[in-house]
């Protein structure tokens, strides 16, 4: 079936300078000045509507190549998929050969998903409730969280991510890490994507978080952040790959905690600092990208291509702690109020990240796209070296990996598992995806009652009504739709069905 007044659609995108086919609910879209550029493909549930925006952004950042060498050889676009703020679409996917794209994965890199279950029936957790809602507020809005370390962790923290930061604290635990289990958190980050430690250089980090000696104390770490960023208290509804359930330590009837944000203010320097040089970096006498989106180019910057990838990478070394400090204030307090709570984690992992792309590219689509591009700016299909992808607001979605996908605060979330489609350069989608802008909600949204907004039940902690508003239920995709278009193309599988019970919004 193909959507309502598809021709009409086609040739309002035309006039804005946008080549755009449809088939088989999938968009496949090109910059009408751009014919040597790669074709992007978006998938689109049929009764979704189609932001001209977001389509212009992704033929955008397909259309990026560098003069010295450099271009992107695919990209597309995962089913929530909508405008972004700085240019570039939340559900973007690119692969690169000799460049890479800081604009692409923008400011808030390592943005992602972690879960955990635990063996506590809704029932228990509810009868104490406001006990620890009362907490968790305390550490979560009121600064009342305890993450004090040494000089010395917060460098193993950027150099080294998640066992960096561990084997300090096995050395000299600090804050409110002294009463968590280090034995417990060493285990668990076999499941943290990438093992939670990439390739960082605590020199690259924000002088002020890494001093020679002495405490640190990070007003940004352990903090949820604003936005779509989020803490959800969960149930687990239904398990329908019970295999993996199992192998994950996943029941039905299980709590199950939901975390959401990233690498916070570190992310922020680190992102705004490296689009400024990669524009800086540009030659001279040549007309900027109509973009605005500038590649650093592996032939012409070598050292620069090498210095953002590792200060990306200390940012995301950030991120995968700080999620995990904002999961380990959590399951303190689930011991203080619950007692004998494990809350083990079942997986983390980022949705806004550059990583190598290991993958060969089919022959077939490399000389697809090849062909009317100059020889310097060709791809190579044997380099594995230079080639990269990038993904925002996107998770990996490998073969047999865990996926977390959340809907709203008021529908489901799932748990799923990666099939490793390399049509979709084995990503999936990082959520249901924005209907309804954050200003339009703002604007009219307090106008509109509870049900209107999707807000009848929803447990919201936030000190920020406007949060509420922002973040309603009704400014969301529906999220059954992105899970069974996802499921249909073969991207993912579900493991387990989640239901919200209480969201902390900051």
């Amino acid at each position: 079936m193909q959507p309502k007044n598809l021709k009409r659609l086609l040739r309002a995108l035309g006039r804005q300078g946008l080549d755009v086919t449809y088939s088989d609910r999938t968009y496949s879209v090109r910059l009408v000045n751009s014919p040597d550029a790669p074709v992007a493909e978006v998938l689109i549930p049929e009764d979704f509507p189609v932001e001209a925006k977001a389509l212009k952004q992704l033929a955008n950042l397909a259309s990026v190549r560098h003069p010295s060498g450099g271009c992107v050889c695919r990209a597309c676009a995962t089913p929530d998929f909508h405008p972004g703020d700085a240019g570039v679409a939340i559900g973007s996917v690119v692969e690169t050969v000799g460049q890479v794209i800081p604009g692409a994965v923008g400011s808030d890199i390592n943005c992602g998903m972690r879960l955990h279950v635990a063996d506590l029936t809704i029932e228990e957790f509810l009868a104490k409730r406001d006990q620890f809602v009362e907490r968790m507020k305390g550490d979560y809005f009121f600064g009342t969280r305890d993450v004090t370390m040494t000089a010395q962790a917060m460098q193993a923290l950027f150099q080294y991510g998640v066992p960096g930061w561990l084997d300090a604290m096995l050395d000299r635990a600090t804050g409110s890490v002294v009463k968590s289990d280090l034995q417990q958190l060493a285990e668990e980050s076999d499941a943290i994507f990438l093992g939670g430690s990439m390739d960082g250089d605590w020199k690259l980090a924000p002088e002020e978080l890494v001093p020679d000696a002495g405490l640190v104390r990070d007003g940004g770490l352990a903090t949820i952040g604003g936005g779509n960023h989020f803490v959800e208290v969960q149930r687990v509804d239904k398990v329908e790959n019970r295999a993996l359930a199992h192998a994950w330590g996943v029941r039905e009837g299980q709590l199950a905690f939901m975390i959401h944000s990233g690498s916070r203010n570190v992310g922020k320097y680190i992102g705004g600092m490296w689009r400024d040089k990669a524009k800086a970096a540009w030659q001279k006498n040549l007309k900027y990208p109509d973009s605005q989106i500038f590649p650093l180019s592996t032939s012409s910057h070598p050292e620069l291509v090498a210095s953002y990838l590792q200060a990306e990478a200390t940012a995301a070394n950030y991120g995968f702690v700080n999620r995990l400090l904002l999961a380990e204030l959590l399951r303190l307090r689930l011991r203080e109020v619950y007692k004998d709570v494990e809350a083990p984690l079942v997986y983390d992992l980022p949705h806004n990240i550059t990583l190598p792309q290991i993958e060969d590219i089919e022959t077939s689509l490399q000389s697809k796209i090849q062909v009317a591009l100059p020889a310097h700016q060709r791809c190579d299909p044997k380099s594995k070296i230079d080639r990269w992808v990038t993904r925002k607001g996107a998770c990996p979605a490998y073969s047999g990996q865990p996926v977390i996908i959340p809907g709203s605060m008021g529908a489901y979330s799932y748990l799923m598992v990666g099939r490793g489609n390399p049509a979709f350069c084995n990503s999936a989608s990082h959520g249901a995806g924005r209907i309804r802008s954050r200003f339009d909600l703002n604007r009219r949204g307090a106008s509109q009652s509870e049900a209107e907004l999707g807000l009848t039940g929803v447990d919201c902690i936030t000190l920020r009504e406007e949060r509420r508003i922002e973040e309603a239920p009704a400014a969301y995709k529906p999220i059954q739709s992105v899970i069974d278009v996802q499921v249909e193309a073969g991207m993912v599988d579900v493991v387990a069905r989640l239901s919200p019970v209480l969201t902390f919004k900051a």
